[in-house]
């Protein structure tokens, strides 16, 4: 996910009754993958409780796009090290067959909360746990983990 404001945008106020809305970019993904033929694009605000773990491990069909508007959440997705996303800052994963481990709130003592945009495919749940036997045999996929939760 980038950052580069190479895309900014302006637009032009033709009534001229106030100032025009200013945009600013947040984050792109170049190369970011299509999203399933058929899908069905959902968002949802996510608020996540002090200390929660977030969602157990999963999947999603196809890709997703979020967005932290609250406190800060811990992200972990299948080859990649856990980080902080913080409010004000958007994270994205592709769907299909990766797995996402970690979602949960990296504040002990404050809510968090994020709004991702998923697009899933047809027939197909939001979310889809990975069974603890699936995640054995994928364990040499993860990342090492070098930090633990607050």
């Amino acid at each position: 996910m980038s950052t580069d404001h190479a895309h900014a945008h302006h637009l032009e106020n033709p009534d001229k009754s106030g100032p025009p809305p200013k945009l600013d970019v947040v984050a792109t993904v170049p190369g970011a993958p299509p999203a399933p033929e058929g899908a069905e694009a959902m968002t949802i605000l996510v608020t996540l409780p002090p200390n929660t773990p977030g969602a157990p491990p999963h999947r999603h069909s196809g890709p997703a796009f979020g967005y932290v508007v609250k406190g800060a959440i811990d992200f972990e997705l299948e080859g990649e090290p856990v980080r902080v996303v913080r409010a004000g800052e958007a994270f994205w994963e592709p769907g299909g067959d990766v797995i996402h481990y970690q979602d949960g709130n990296h504040l002990a003592d404050e809510e968090s909360a994020f709004v991702v945009t998923m697009f899933c495919a047809p027939g197909q749940p939001m979310l889809t746990v990975v069974s603890p036997e699936e995640l054995e045999a994928r364990r040499d996929r993860r990342a090492p983990r070098t930090r633990s939760r607050p």
